[in-house]
């Protein structure tokens, strides 16, 4: 019996693992389930559940929380607020935590979990994209177990020789390849980008995913993270990591070996697969997946990105290879200009028009601490709404080349 605490439980990827946990009462427990503001769907994920404890962002959510639960006889009792998110993630109820808290509020939680020695199932991309060498250390000192749950990075993971997760992959690897669908607008004319509104850019053909994420999806900013996060998870540099535009989201990521062979993982575009393989680890659980059919699929097509239409990926790959904080900076510049897309403040191409200005404009150093990940955290989104409140934006200087 594996004991979860499952920090994001209200978002598609905190969904879809409830998911799958609950096709085995058998094998998983929840100790700590957490979400920022759904407080009713937090409270029916409790009763359901049953966790020890549940965790909100505010004094008032947790309020709000409290009476639900009462009402409904439930025993689970609610912390709120960062302190109270890093006090379930250490906590020794729990021997695994599922980091699937969106955006750089999960950095200290997924941290703290490292710390304690869990087993951890990251599907927040921004502990790795912050600060990867720190959160890589602290796995490595304290024994920890790091299996990924991106559905791209699980698969390069299923397709390597067994190894652990950030140290480094088999001599025999040249390259691996992260696929990606190409979202809503891989095929769209780049001089009508500026007209795409919030709605458009949140329905995402293949995958069901939050707002945010699926405007990620959208400018391609997310396969960016992704490949500053495989550096991390495998090893490799940035000539060593290829983006393909695979619109089937059916092959999830390749490995090519030196000898000329290039194993791929392939399901159909579901995270209850990626989950259910690093929840049961090393086994193979049934994970409420349809089989897939490749003969109805019929076609599998790959393209490589356009690097007019898919700006941002560019400016993740020059983050990368910059180093130190620019990653960071990178994120924190892209989360303040989505959330100002998405309220309708900015338009959708002003996304990697801001990210840009901050990667230009910004001191980058090197990462030695939390508290320096923290503080360009900061800076970077002072200066991304700085650029945002800006009459003109400062023009775009050409990104780097994708590879």
């Amino acid at each position: 019996m594996k004991s979860l605490t499952l920090l994001g439980s209200t978002g598609s990827i905190g969904a879809s693992t409830l998911d799958v946990v609950a096709r085995h009462p058998d094998r998983f427990s929840i100790f700590a389930l957490t979400a920022h503001t759904n407080h009713e769907k937090l409270a029916e994920q409790c009763v359901q559940f049953k966790p020890e404890w549940a965790v909100v962002g505010t004094p008032e959510g947790a309020r709000a929380l409290e009476a639900r639960l009462r009402e409904a006889g439930s025993a689970t009792r609610v912390g709120h607020g960062p302190a109270a998110l890093v006090d379930v993630a250490e906590h020794t109820g729990a021997d695994t935590v599922v980091a699937a808290i969106v955006g750089a509020a999960g950095l200290a939680p997924t941290l703290a979990a490292a710390r304690a020695g869990k087993t951890i199932l990251l599907a927040n991309k921004e502990a790795l994209v912050m600060s990867g060498a720190l959160f890589l250390d602290a796995v490595c000192e304290h024994h920890a177990t790091l299996l990924p749950l991106d559905s791209e990075h699980n698969a390069i993971y299923q397709c390597l020789p067994p190894h652990k997760a950030g140290s480094g992959v088999h001599g025999g690897v040249d390259k691996i390849i992260l696929t990606a669908s190409g979202g809503p607008f891989r095929t769209r004319d780049p001089a009508t980008l500026g007209d795409i509104t919030p709605e458009q850019a949140v329905k995402h053909p293949n995958w069901s995913m939050g707002r945010k994420i699926s405007v990620d999806s959208a400018t391609m900013m997310n396969k960016g993270l992704e490949v500053i996060e495989a550096h991390w998870l495998f090893g490799l540099p940035a000539e060593r990591i290829e983006v393909l535009i695979h619109p089937q989201s059916v092959i999830h990521s390749m490995v090519a070996y030196k000898d000329g062979s290039v194993l791929a993982q392939l399901g159909n575009p579901d995270m209850r697969t990626p989950i259910a393989h690093a929840l049961a680890y090393p086994d193979r659980v049934e994970a409420g997946v349809q089989p897939l059919d490749l003969a109805a699929i019929a076609t599998l097509t790959f393209e490589k990105p356009d690097e007019a239409r898919f700006p941002c990926l560019g400016l993740a790959f020059a983050a990368l290879r910059q180093g130190g904080t620019a990653s960071a900076a990178l994120n924190a510049a892209n989360e303040v200009a989505v959330e100002a897309f998405l309220a309708g403040r900015t338009r959708y191409t002003s996304i990697a028009d801001v990210v840009a200005g901050v990667l230009d404009r910004i001191e980058h150093r090197a990462v030695r601490s939390l508290d320096d990940v923290l503080e360009i955290d900061r800076e970077a989104r002072a200066l991304a709404l700085e650029l945002l409140g800006a009459a003109q934006h400062k023009p775009r200087r050409v990104a780097a080349t994708v590879r």
